[in-house]
């Protein structure tokens, strides 16, 4: 299995698109939506400034769109290839391919929160504590475990014709209802109490409150943990049902 993990991070580091929209895009969108705000205004609801809440937020979309579109439109297209029938041939277990995607994708993830957070501390002055800083990377990193398991289920559930569609319906729908690209607490209230259940939600809402040096909203926390075990035993279920098709 390990050397699959290297194998599934070379084709991914090789990749200059992917790197561009899971790496410097992240950061490019922080620069224009905190550009022109200043170090004093704070978002409605929060005891955050709008670089230092965006910056989150903006930490979790580059993490979100590492793991999630890596992951569904390469395992659609490796599953017509034929390359998955090859690899049950071997003595590769069949949760292991599954690992090795989640992994490789969490590992691509990685630099994009990092140059998220280097990007806000030199162009807008973010300053946190040296625990904070820590405590987000390793926050924002595990979450996208989440959405690195959602990535692997959908690349099971579609094709490749329509794996694309349903991707980016995912990927736009859960960062834009998610409150990734703009808080919360402007939208309308009934919008307001949908994004609350939302599993990017709750992921950006990790890392906000280690800013706001609070403990984590325990609504929070289940969501993720839910959201985890549902992809993850999806994402095996369809795998499973893929072998009996092969």
């Amino acid at each position: 299995m390990n050397g699959l993990i290297k194998l599934e991070l070379t084709r991914a580091l090789r990749s200059r698109k992917f790197l561009f929209f899971s790496v410097i895009y992240p950061s490019v969108l922080f620069l224009i939506i905190a550009g022109n705000a200043d170090s004093t205004t704070k978002v409605d609801g929060t005891g955050l400034t709008v670089p230092t809440y965006m910056m989150v937020s903006m930490a979790s979309f580059g993490a979100l769109t590492a793991v999630l579109m890596g992951n569904s439109e390469r395992i659609a297209k490796e599953r017509e290839a034929g390359w998955v029938r090859q690899l049950r041939l071997t003595a590769l277990p069949g949760r292991g391919y599954v690992l090795a995607k989640t992994a490789s994708a969490a590992v691509v993830s990685l630099p994009s929160v990092v140059i998220v957070f280097v990007v806000a501390a030199a162009a807008k002055d973010v300053r946190l504590d040296a625990w904070q800083w820590f405590a987000l990377t390793g926050v924002v990193w595990a979450g996208s475990l989440v959405f690195a398991a959602l990535g692997v289920a959908i690349g099971y559930l579609a094709g490749g014709d329509a794996v694309r569609p349903i991707t980016m319906l995912t990927y736009f729908g859960l960062s834009m209802l998610g409150g990734l690209w703009m808080p919360t607490t402007t939208f309308p209230s009934w919008l307001q109490d949908i994004a609350e259940w939302l599993p990017t939600h709750a992921y950006a809402a990790l890392g906000q409150a280690i800013e706001e040096s609070r403990a984590p909203h325990m609504q929070d926390l289940a969501i993720l943990v839910v959201s985890f075990v549902l992809f993850a035993g999806g994402a095996a279920w369809l795998y499973r049902k893929d072998a009996l098709k092969a």
